[in-house]
């Protein structure tokens, strides 16, 4: 092992001197950001580099090997063996080096670089009908150099195969710095007139020919045995029957050979058709005992999950975000495919009958569907992280998470797997790709004590014994890593252990590159994350964390490392991420921050940790990570919650006093409205503006007086018995009094008259700016008006105060009386979805909206969603802005936010916009307030305004005279 004490700064000198303009970080915050993956393992490095070339990546290894500096390639960062932490550098791959070179339709064949997107390359690919055939859950955020690192494989594997099955050409850069290309013919220079280069890697060449000559016998008759044999180094795709194609031999070798920079890989056409079998089982052996049935129609997937994943989905995402399942306890999916849709459709109807037949299913169906194909593909690509945090709160860990065994050997290897956990008292969560024989488990390990650790590592020995037993592999996919390299003595031969050390040596004769892996590995149960510190930073804290049975550290412990964060396709998480693209601006990012200074680890100022700060301030508080995050993790309640501690006793940013206290200062503004609207609307507004850290480059809302307020009220007023309570918000009160008329009428005509409570508080914005000593003394006010006997549904109008009071009310003062309250609170799509009178039907409607969902509503009040409730009522088109619109509270408002404000909307909210016809009137409905004030600054003088639902469905709308002006 190479010495990783060498000081860092000649490395840096040197890379600043040889490839100025590489970005270089080190300190706390990088090095804590990049000392995990998804992996059990923390191993902080001394430096992170973002390559925007192969020439940096040939700088940085020359660099690092004159320091003798290990170096660790990366990607997505998804790695669930320890495959992408290591001691030394870190190259991250998907900051830059992120480009689709070439796509050739002809030859089937695209040129990308290490760092692309795996969807992003599907997107390009599918302009062509052509596609990458293999495809992880992780598709979104997986890069294609690290599913070479790993030989990933995907879902639909029982067509395609793993990725060395696709890769036509590497261009990888050698442990000494040399660029080099492998293919099916051998390997070579980069540039072939670079003598030197040459020469070295003919050498290099020759010298893996005669180590493949040496050791006919044990590559043939122990390697590529089953479809999913990921583990060790893949050398029999170097024997003279198999051309000696060096580039399918470096797939699967985890970056510890080479460092590959760029692939050509061959493109798949897209079917024609397909169609999507769910299968239900009473256990997950009876439904491997079907997959060889199964088989012989030549499905595209055959996917297996038990019922602990579907459960933990509905509590994340709410009751209706899994239909289509049949009664079962466990469930395939079967994919087929063809050109012809009726063909695929009756080769689906036979192959249920078969099934059928057999009498192992609870029950089966077809799902035509494809928003419904959609949402059921959702559900099994979470698997990894719905299976790391389950309904009860209970955690497991990967570690024993993709063996695999021959497909028709699944179900014996599965009933005497779950003997084994049955036998060491764990329990697994297991899912997979069941028609390849790859099954994913997580396990609820203790890895946080020393005994637990040692149990750990017994059971993986005994596990190692048994799928050997079985014909099996360790890794089907994800590679070996930390995890299993220990272990690969159990599978194989002594003879082929050496052969792996001696093909590594001639690659990378001084072990820099990505050390501890498959050859040399480092103890299974070393460097673990959860072995924390005895010494760590104390948590007391004003939220509760009820969900969390370690508080504070339970819930930022959440994060394991999945992701999900980091993709750009579907779902609303994570709106900074994806407008800068920085690890430390992802949910992910922040989490692993957080851990660090609860563990006291590369973060060492606990609460006033300066990193820890800086990476959260970017987060918007959108909350859609609660939601989205397979995990839970909620970023918006830790920051609320890290800022309280972080400024306890010292003095705030402007910007806290001055948007923090605003329902305050908006109460009092609303008895003198109309002066104070002047003189914000002059210079003296935006010296004010300056002076409390807003920015002067949006308008400051209009204010409302007390009066419109009253005016709106008493004009909605029906005088029925009243069956709901609409709690009249700060903002609504403050600066659309309006719309609460409006609610109140629309709650009338669908038969939940209401009377209004105007003068209480959710407390949000002192949340949301940290101030929860002021938020919980304002909380408990609001909840002994409202906790007085009264149990009417209490209407919202707006999302965020609805979501305050739902879910950051009970967490931050735990009472019997906040739950209750909370038990209450409803927007105003939830009250119309679930309490309307059955016969209420609306004004007329447009035909088609565009909607603005608010953040807080769509995480919080799960299956409640505007976009759902205007369909049921007739709208026929809703072309909805998935995604935050960029304001978020106080954030776009704060003069330092504003431009990633406006970056985050160029996402998804001004697109929607821009595409507005100006010649055709355009219904945009935005709930909330933010929303609303973003819409009206990005329309500018286009005549566009954001309805609230409420002013779209007043059944007075049409009617002159309705109050509208704030004054």
């Amino acid at each position: 092992m190479t010495d990783t004490t060498t000081a860092l700064e000649p490395l840096v000198a040197r890379l600043a001197e040889t490839a100025p303009g590489l970005r270089v970080e080190t300190g706390p915050g990088p090095t804590g950001l990049y000392a995990y993956d998804a992996s059990n393992y923390r191993v902080p490095p001394r430096a992170v580099v973002f390559p925007r070339s192969a020439d940096d990546v040939v700088e940085v290894l020359r660099a690092c090997r004159e320091e003798r500096v290990p170096v660790t390639a990366r990607g997505g960062g998804t790695s669930m063996a320890g495959n992408a932490v290591g001691p030394g550098v870190v190259l991250d791959f998907s900051r830059y080096m992120n480009r689709i070179l070439d796509i050739d339709p002809v030859s089937l064949t695209a040129r990308v670089e290490a760092g692309v997107i795996l969807d992003s390359l599907r997107s390009a690919t599918a302009l062509h009908g052509l596609t990458f055939g293999p495809d992880p859950s992780s598709h979104s955020r997986c890069t294609l150099g690290g599913m070479i690192g790993n030989d990933a494989c995907g879902n639909r594997s029982v067509r395609h195969g793993r990725t060395s099955s696709h890769i036509e050409a590497l261009e990888i850069v050698t442990a000494d710095g040399v660029r080099a290309v492998a293919d099916r013919t051998g390997l070579r220079a980069a540039d072939p007139n670079d003598r030197d280069a040459v020469e070295r890697v003919a050498r290099l060449e020759a010298d893996v020919r005669r180590l493949i000559e040496a050791n006919l016998a044990p590559i043939r008759t122990e390697l590529g045995r089953i479809p999913r044999q990921v583990s060790g180094y893949q050398l029999h795709h170097l024997l003279p029957e198999h051309g000696f194609d060096v580039a399918r031999a470096l797939v699967g070798t985890e970056g510890s050979c080479a460092v590959v920079t760029a692939a050509t890989v061959r493109l798949v056409a897209t079917a024609q058709a397909s169609t999507l079998l769910t299968l239900g089982y009473d256990d997950v052996v009876d439904a491997a005992e079907d997959v060889p049935e199964i088989l012989r129609r030549h499905p595209t997937a055959v996917e297996g999950m038990d019922e602990a994943i579907v459960a933990t989905m509905r509590a994340r995402r709410g009751p209706d975000s899994v239909t289509g399942l049949p009664e079962g306890r466990a469930w395939l999916y079967v994919e087929l495919d063809g050109d012809d849709q009726a063909a695929v459709d009756t080769r689906a109807a036979e192959l249920l009958d078969v099934l059928k037949a057999r009498g192992r299913m609870t029950g089966g169906r077809v799902v035509h569907s494809p928003a419904e194909r959609r949402s059921l593909w959702r559900v099994r690509e979470d698997g990894a992280g719905l299976a790391a945090r389950l309904v009860d709160g209970g955690e497991s860990w990967p570690g024993w998470e993709d063996a695999a065994v021959a497909p028709e050997d699944l179900a014996a290897y599965l009933r005497d797997f779950r003997k084994l956990l049955t036998a060491h008292g764990l329990t697994g969560v297991l899912y997979g790709h069941f028609g390849a024989g790859c099954v994913h488990v997580r396990i609820d390990f203790d890895l946080g004590t020393d005994s637990g650790r040692a149990a750990t590592r017994r059971f993986l020995s005994e596990a190692a014994a048994l799928v050997v037993e079985h014909g099996g592999t360790l890794s089907g996919e994800h590679g070996d890593g930390r995890a299993r390299g220990e272990l690969l003595e159990v599978m194989y031969s002594h003879r082929m252990i050496r052969a792996f050390a001696a093909f590594k040596e001639i690659f990378d004769p001084e072990g820099l590159l990505n050390p501890g892996v498959i050859v040399a590995p480092a103890r299974l149960d070393a460097d673990l994350a959860l072995h924390t510190p005895s010494d760590v930073l104390p948590v007391e804290t004003l939220f509760s964390f009820p969900h969390d049975e370690d508080g504070f550290a339970g819930a930022v412990r959440r994060c394991v490392g999945v992701g999900r964060c980091r993709s750009d396709a579907g779902g609303v998480m994570c709106p900074s991420y994806r407008a800068t693209g920085e690890e430390n601006d992802s949910t992910r990012g922040r989490a692993r921050l957080l851990q660090e200074m609860v563990r006291g680890g590369t973060v060492q100022d606990g609460w006033r940790s300066t990193e820890v700060r800086d990476a959260l301030d970017l987060c918007l508080s959108c909350k859609a990570c609660s939601s989205d995050c397979p995990v839970g993790v909620d970023m918006a309640t830790y920051k609320a919650e890290f800022l309280h501690q972080h400024y306890k006793g010292r003095v705030r940013p402007r910007s806290h006093y001055s948007l923090g206290w605003l329902p305050l200062t908006s109460k009092l503004v609303g008895y003198a409205a109309r002066p104070v609207n002047a003189l914000l609307r002059g210079p003296l507004g935006k010296l004010l503006a300056r002076l409390g850290g807003v920015t002067t480059k949006r308008r400051i809302p209009a204010f409302a007086s007390r009066r419109a307020l009253r005016r709106a009220l008493r004009t909605a007023r029906t005088g029925e018995p009243a069956r709901t309570l609409l709690f009249v918000d700060s903002f609504t009160r403050a600066f659309r009094p309006e719309v609460a008329g409006a609610a109140s009428r629309v709650l009338a005509d669908a038969g939940l008259p209401c009377t209004a409570e105007d003068d209480l508080c959710c407390g949000l914005t002192w949340v949301s700016t940290g101030q929860l000593s002021l938020a919980r003394r304002i909380m408990a006010r609001t909840v002994a008006r409202l906790d007085n006997g009264d149990d009417r549904p209490i209407v919202v109008a707006e999302p965020s105060c609805a979501a305050a009071l739902k879910r950051d009310v009970p967490e931050l003062l735990g009472t019997d009386a906040a739950r209750r309250v909370a038990a209450r609170v409803h927007t105003l799509t939830g009250a119309l979805t679930d309490l309307a009178s059955p016969g209420w039907a609306p004004p007329e409607l447009p035909d088609n909206v565009v909607l603005q969902t608010h953040c807080h509503e769509y995480a919080t009040f799960k299956g409640r969603h505007p976009r759902d409730l205007l369909g049921r009522l007739g709208v026929r088109k809703v072309d909805e802005a998935e995604g935050c619109c960029g304001l978020a509270g106080n954030f776009g408002f704060e003069e330092q936010h504003y431009d990633t404000s406006m970056a985050v909307a160029d996402l998804a909210l001004k697109p929607r916009l821009d595409g507005i016809d100006p010649r055709t009137p355009a219904v945009v409905v935005a709930d909330g307030f933010s929303c609303a004030t973003q819409i009206d600054h990005l329309a500018g003088d286009r005549g566009i305004r954001a309805l609230h639902l409420a002013e779209l469905l007043d059944p007075a709308a049409d009617r002159p005279g309705q109050p509208g002006e704030n004054s």
